[in-house]
């Protein structure tokens, strides 16, 4: 009878293992998928780029330096390969669109250009699905993150090395007010 007991323990503790790392499993695809998704959108917005930046370039001779800029973080979020890199490429490019976006507002024929309105609202509309992927992949990241922290999981997670993953953060410029001197 005692074997029985003792069978049945360890048949439900392999059976929690098993259940707990395919759990993990389920959630890191989730959220590379995420990533992936968030990728997408990051990477139609780095294509829009030089549309918008020639588009102001005639323009806006004198604010090469702002076009520069947002030319580099497009660049360098190209190349980007780990969520820290892309998220400041990222931080870099969303605060030099809005300057240039608040230029617009200086230059009254920039502002009725139909390629640059256009461009603009291709690129708001992208916005807001950037915003809804890094959303998504931070509540996707939390769930992992959470089980990778509590018991019992979290000997499954440091026995198979199961990593907590970082959340996709704006910085603290992209939460300030856009700054344009002439």
């Amino acid at each position: 009878m005692g074997m029985y007991i003792g069978l049945g323990v360890i048949a439900l503790l392999v059976l929690f293992f098993m259940g707990s790392y395919n759990g993990f499993v389920r959630l890191l695809q989730k959220v590379e998928e995420a990533f992936s998704t968030m990728d997408v959108y990051l990477k139609k917005r780095y294509d829009l780029i030089p549309n918008i930046v020639e588009t102001v370039k005639g323009y806006a001779k004198h604010e090469q330096e702002t076009l520069e800029k947002v030319i580099k973080a497009r660049n360098a979020g190209l190349t980007a390969s780990t969520v820290e890199e892309i998220q400041d490429s990222n931080n870099i490019i969303t605060a030099g669109l809005r300057q240039l976006f608040a230029l617009s507002e200086s230059y009254p024929e920039l502002k009725a250009n139909e390629n640059f309105l256009a461009l603009q609202s291709e690129l708001t509309g992208l916005e807001d699905e950037i915003a809804q992927s890094r959303k998504y992949y931070n509540a996707v990241v939390r769930i992992y993150n959470t089980r990778c922290a509590v018991l019992p999981h979290n000997i499954i997670a440091s026995l198979f090395n199961f990593m907590k993953r970082p959340y996709f953060q704006v910085d603290d410029t992209e939460q300030q007010n856009v700054q344009v001197r002439f």
